[in-house]
């Protein structure tokens, strides 16, 4: 049980079209809200509007949730993390992510297989790069520094900068046990998707079990505050759809495993079906009410105001809302999770 929730916003990534939310973060900011997340998928990048929103605010954290570990070397993003810690005097936590095949080897055109070998040595890097104390060098398969090929030039380097903080929290987005295990082992944070606050001591608790003092389990929530709760409902669908249908490949989609692990493989199993074979709409509507209501908090205030205590008896720590944006919805949130 969760004593006291903090309270962040995640503003995700842009869908179809830019989306400035500058007016959302200044509000979540004057309302003590603790921290915004950005993420990125194949789109816009998580890094870029965080410094937008970090030029533009003064006290805020300031998160990636997450930063897809194959777009960027594990040196370029040790560069992005120090460089905007720098800049907005510490408020960085670098979420980090493996992604799935599909999204890495499809978009990137970086090889998927042994992710969490390959987090471990990224980790190690980006780690090296901070703390500042040798010049940085990694001997494993995935990200050998220096690299054996090419002109055979390469040497080990350092930072030219001194960052600011040697050792900026790292969060791991992770949806399997073995990835959840290892985010408990190496990193000040778990970052989880579609996750019923009920299930996660049963599902992860092992996992979890050797995370150290303070460790973060940050969770985003899809939040919709209306008087019509099936419309809400509906809408809250429309992610899991597309995640599950659309952000993996059909024999090897992790997000569909999870909704699995979480008692709907059938259901999920028709989801995908139906997306793959172009049917959104219907994909959508197969999403089951109690799967979309279970990861979710939607309805009334009210209704919200109750179910906020199923996040306070989890281990989950902070909440980070998915999809408010107005101050007045904001405010009334804040009252209701800080009491």
């Amino acid at each position: 049980m969760t004593a006291e929730l903090r309270l962040g916003i995640n503003v995700g990534y842009w869908q179809r079209h830019p989306e400035d939310q500058t007016e959302t973060v200044l509000a979540a900011e004057r309302l003590g809200y603790d921290a915004v997340f950005t993420a990125e998928a194949y789109g816009s990048d998580a890094f870029t509007p965080l410094t937008w929103y970090a030029a533009r605010t003064s006290r805020i954290l300031l998160g990636t949730a997450v930063a897809q570990m194959s777009a960027r070397t594990p040196a370029a993003t040790a560069m992005h993390a120090l460089t905007l810690d720098a800049l907005s005097g510490g408020r960085v936590i670098l979420g980090l992510g493996a992604s799935g095949p599909q999204v890495v080897e499809g978009w990137y055109g970086q090889p998927f297989p042994k992710p969490l070998a390959r987090t471990r040595e990224y980790l190690d890097i980006v780690r090296q790069v901070w703390r500042r104390e040798a010049p940085v060098t990694n001997d494993g398969p995935h990200y050998p520094l220096p690299h054996p090929g090419g002109a055979g030039l390469g040497k080990p380097l350092k930072s030219i900068v001194h960052p600011l903080r040697p050792e900026i929290p790292v969060y791991l987005g992770a949806e399997g046990p073995k990835n959840i295990a290892l985010a408990a082992e190496l990193t000040q944070g778990w970052l989880p998707l579609f996750v019923d606050p009920r299930q996660i001591e049963p599902l992860f608790g092992e996992s979890l079990r050797g995370r150290p003092d303070g460790f973060d389990i940050a969770a985003t929530v899809t939040t919709i505050v209306t008087d019509d709760l099936a419309a809400a409902l509906e809408f809250a669908k429309i992610p899991l759809a597309f995640y599950i249908g659309g952000m993996g490949a059909r024999d090897r989609n992790f997000h569909l495993d999870l909704i699995g692990r979480l008692g709907y493989a059938e259901e999920a199993a028709r989801v995908q079906e139906l997306f793959l074979n172009g049917d959104r709409a219907a994909a959508v509507k197969a999403v089951p009410d109690d799967l979309a209501d279970a990861i979710s908090l939607l309805g009334p205030l009210g209704r919200i105001r109750e179910r906020l205590q199923l996040w306070r008896d989890s281990p989950v720590t902070t909440l980070l809302l998915a999809g408010v944006k107005d101050e007045p919805t904001l405010r009334a949130l804040r009252d209701m999770v800080k009491g």
